[in-house]
């Protein structure tokens, strides 16, 4: 069943990984997707043709979404396109690890900028377009919000920031029929993982041996609870985190 027949969607940082997951599964409820990247053109438009080849309805737009000009931009071409909003998720982000010692302006600016200051502004512009019957905004938080590593003060805190901004603006936006939740990943196999070198790490074996399932999370894992906070199965749902790490804690 197509539980988004007839919504639209916009999903940032939506070209590979988590976000392009999440795309997908959203048009495969039947969702009009926009597919935000900010520099991956190619990856951006080979989600929008694997949507289409499925008999779905996508659209790619550039936007940094760390920068105003741009993410009005993004909500420019959603309402050319679709004319329409129902779903924002705020996928785009940036983590960088750095030791305290290594911890300067830039390194904090980069991740305040795209992980908090983005999700805002995005949310605002969101809350703009989305009609009287209201909406759903899907934030993607971080495990690292509830449970801190080490070498990752900054990354920790914009996630942390990013689950207070969900249930202050769920008290706000609430009356306006606006539901707000947030998804919080543990550690998910994507391209940015393998880039790292994490995916094949020691790291990663003392994860899974500590993780009740038994392994770290593929993108599909959070894009199906996406698609919950999204659709009216979740319609009486707002302020909420949700941990999706197999059931690790610390």
């Amino acid at each position: 069943m197509s539980k988004l027949k007839g919504k639209v969607a916009v999903v940032t940082g939506a070209s590979k990984g988590i976000g392009a997951s999440i795309a997908e599964h959203l048009a495969a409820q039947g969702a009009s997707v926009v597919v935000n990247y900010s520099s991956s053109k190619a990856g951006a438009d080979a989600v929008v043709d694997r949507i289409r080849k499925s008999g779905g309805t996508a659209t790619a737009v550039q936007a940094n979404v760390s920068k105003e000009a741009d993410i009005h931009h993004l909500f420019a071409e959603t309402h050319k396109a679709f004319k329409k909003l129902d779903v924002l998720v705020n996928n785009a982000g940036i983590y960088e690890f750095a030791p305290l010692e290594s911890v300067t302006a830039e390194h904090y600016h980069k991740q305040f900028d795209l992980n908090v200051l983005g999700l805002l502004l995005a949310t605002r512009e969101a809350a703009k377009a989305m009609g009287p019957e209201g909406g759903s905004i899907v934030n993607i938080s971080s495990i690292v919000s509830p449970m801190p590593v080490a070498n990752a003060a900054v990354y920790s805190a914009t996630k942390a920031a990013v689950d207070a901004i969900t249930i202050s603006l769920s008290l706000e936006l609430g009356p306006k029929k606006i539901r707000i939740n947030s998804v919080n990943p543990g550690m998910v196999e994507t391209e940015g993982l393998h880039s790292t070198g994490i995916a094949a790490s020691d790291f990663r074996n003392k994860l899974e041996s500590t993780t009740p399932l038994g392994r770290i999370a593929q993108p599909d894992d959070i894009a199906k609870a996406v698609v919950f906070f999204a659709t009216d199965d979740a319609g009486w749902v707002t302020g909420q985190t949700l941990v999706v790490a197999g059931g690790f804690r610390q």
